[in-house]
């Protein structure tokens, strides 16, 4: 049986590791909120360039020209890149795990073909780095910022690369935020683009051809893409911490209370003990 001692340390730890659960838990929700705003607030403009997109698509539908466009050519997929975002750090519940695990199904699948992986977030960087995969670069900091600008030069690079014909297809693999207590595992294929078929007419009036501002749109959807989905990937590392960190305080708090009535138990049996003995001591006095 412990000594008091030792269940009085074993609560001091247990309530010290609460604290830093609890600390954390704060620090992740009013990152999530600042998150969620932009991952909301992103929505509409990706929503409204897909929609413009498709109308100049369907502009310059007749065009031969618009045909050849380098980022809609289509090849079998022999050479691929998967671009994987997972987060900077842990203590997140399965958010990181889901993600290696999905990237892992994702090379299973494409055994016949030369997947290769860019990494956004140092998890998956150090899990497929130690693993030996081929890796045409690895991101890490870029969801504690969040800058267009630099998740947009990881855009030019993959379109660079597809467009001199290095890879056949592009795909981008995060989590997409739906709720502080759901993110969906998502996997896009973002090269080539895929122009909707169906789209509501409008009647531009185009100072350019069509063909020549589809040309300058795509980059611009793919860009959006990337940045959309480290906005999404973002938020739902939050959620998913602020949701593990408040389990973690929960179980913390059942510990402490499993441990204090363990440790009146331990100190009135020493109390019962003793009074036995003195009680024993004195009838043996008699």
């Amino acid at each position: 049986m412990p000594s008091l001692i030792d269940i009085r340390r074993r609560i001091r730890s247990v309530k010290n590791t609460q604290q830093i659960t609890k600390a954390m838990k704060m620090v992740s929700a009013a990152k999530l909120r600042r998150a969620q705003d932009r991952t909301i607030s992103s929505r509409p403009y990706a929503g409204m360039l897909r929609k413009v997109l498709a109308n100049v698509a369907a502009a310059a539908s007749g065009d031969e020209s618009a045909a050849e466009n380098p980022l809609l050519a289509r090849r079998e997929e022999r050479r691929i890149l998967l671009v994987l975002v997972t987060g900077d750090k842990g203590l997140a519940g399965a958010f990181n795990t889901n993600l290696i695990k999905g990237a892992q199904r994702f090379l299973a699948e494409h055994n016949d073909a030369k997947v290769r992986l860019e990494l956004i977030g140092r998890k998956g960087r150090d899990y497929f780095r130690k693993r030996g995969a081929d890796i045409t670069g690895d991101h890490v900091g870029l969801s504690a910022k969040a800058r267009y600008e630099d998740v947009a030069a990881i855009a030019r690079k993959a379109m660079a690369m597809f467009q001199n014909e290095e890879i056949d297809a592009v795909y981008l693999l995060f989590n997409e935020f739906k709720s502080v207590v759901s993110q969906n595992l998502t996997l896009s294929r973002v090269l080539p683009a895929e122009l909707p078929e169906e789209a509501t007419p409008v009647d531009y009036i185009y100072d350019d051809p069509p063909a020549e501002m589809l040309a300058d749109l795509l980059p611009r959807y793919v860009e959006m893409e990337f940045y959309r989905a480290l906005l999404e990937s973002t938020a739902a590392e939050h959620a998913a911490r602020m949701t593990a960190m408040d389990a973690a305080s929960s179980n913390a708090a059942d510990m402490i209370e499993r441990l204090t009535l363990y440790m009146n138990r331990v100190r009135q049996a020493s109390i019962t003990k003793e009074i036995i003995e003195v009680v024993s001591g004195a009838a043996a006095a008699e």
